[in-house]
């Protein structure tokens, strides 16, 4: 329950993203090495591992950036500046052509590339050395920590204890177009750090891609139709984006326990996808009244919620263990 003044879902949203979140000391960043992820098939993941001074960490969390953001964008240096400070070591995930890591492959990112995803996260969970691992993931990042949960019971991760989803989008197609419907500043921010983001990967493999024309476009849906002939396994934009949707059957084989937290004001993510969704043994939603998407920010005192709901569930999971 944020301060009345704040309560707005677009003045929350945006809180979520400003830089106050993360300023001060960064013991976090201060430690922070760079690690490059082989993850089969000549595909390579660029994150960072922070890993507590006294070597006594509590447990190893990996955090998984949202679409176009990055292992810097504030919410992710903002909470792990916060787990760091509670005893847990960090690992910041990249994205393929997320952060500073377009020149590692040459092929583009798309939001079905949950393998190679899947697989990073897998070899993360060496370094937690033994203690409990567990991956949070934020939007879009949450939508892959949601399938990494999944694909965890048939191909298990070690020591995976908890999978927590911040504001996941469980249908990207609808996403897409709250984003082009809905006020101008959340197109105009996705759709230019996409476009920023195609035109360094056609500067580095200029003989592989052209982007001119299709940058032209207005609309983040409409961008996405017009890149589909790079991405020849998906006749259409509509299969595309059908392969990372998440509907509720889709959670009945879970083996870890999930949390969602979301918030009933979202104005990017369909809450009505996440209210249709059962509670089971290994599944918990976590509604909200406010909070706007990734937000959860309040003042006086200033703090974000979910992180200290998030570090709560993960008390509980480690005393119990």
């Amino acid at each position: 329950m944020p301060r009345p003044w704040i309560r707005n879902p677009h003045v929350q949203t945006i809180l979520g993203c400003l830089k106050i979140r993360s300023l001060g000391g960064h013991p976090m960043l201060e430690c922070a090495r760079e690690m490059i992820i082989e993850v089969g098939h000549g595909v390579r993941l660029l994150g960072y591992h922070s890993q507590q001074s006294s070597l006594r960490s509590r447990s190893l969390i990996a955090l998984i950036h949202g679409w176009e953001g990055s292992s810097d964008s504030t919410y992710v240096l903002s909470s792990g500046k916060y787990f760091y400070e509670k005893g847990y070591d960090i690992f910041r995930l990249n994205l393929r052509d997320h952060g500073d890591s377009h020149h590692l492959n040459e092929g583009l990112f798309h939001g079905a590339l949950i393998e190679e995803t899947f697989q990073a996260v897998h070899s993360i969970s060496r370094l937690s050395d033994n203690k409990p691992y567990h991956v949070i993931g934020f939007s879009l990042g949450g939508n892959f920590a949601l399938r990494i949960a999944v694909r965890h019971s048939f191909s298990e991760i070690p020591n995976l204890r908890q999978v927590i989803a911040v504001s996941p989008a469980l249908d990207p197609y609808k996403a897409t177009l709250s984003i082009d419907e809905s006020r101008s500043i959340y197109r105009y921010y996705f759709l230019n750090k996409w476009k920023r983001s195609l035109r360094q990967k056609q500067l580095l493999f200029p003989d592989k891609y052209d982007f001119g024309g299709i940058l032209k476009v207005r609309t983040c849906m409409g961008l996405t139709e017009a890149v589909m002939p790079y991405f020849p396994d998906f006749k259409t934009y509509k299969e595309y984006f059908d392969q990372y949707t998440l509907r509720e059957d889709f959670f009945s084989g879970l083996a870890v326990p999930v949390t969602i937290i979301a918030s009933h004001d979202d104005p990017i993510v369909s809450i009505g996808d996440i209210r249709a969704l059962k509670e089971t043994e290994h599944l918990r939603i976590s509604l909200q009244p406010y909070g706007g998407h990734c937000g959860f920010i309040d003042f006086f005192p200033f703090r974000c919620w979910y992180e200290g709901e998030i570090e709560r569930i993960l008390r509980r999971s480690e005393e119990t263990s």
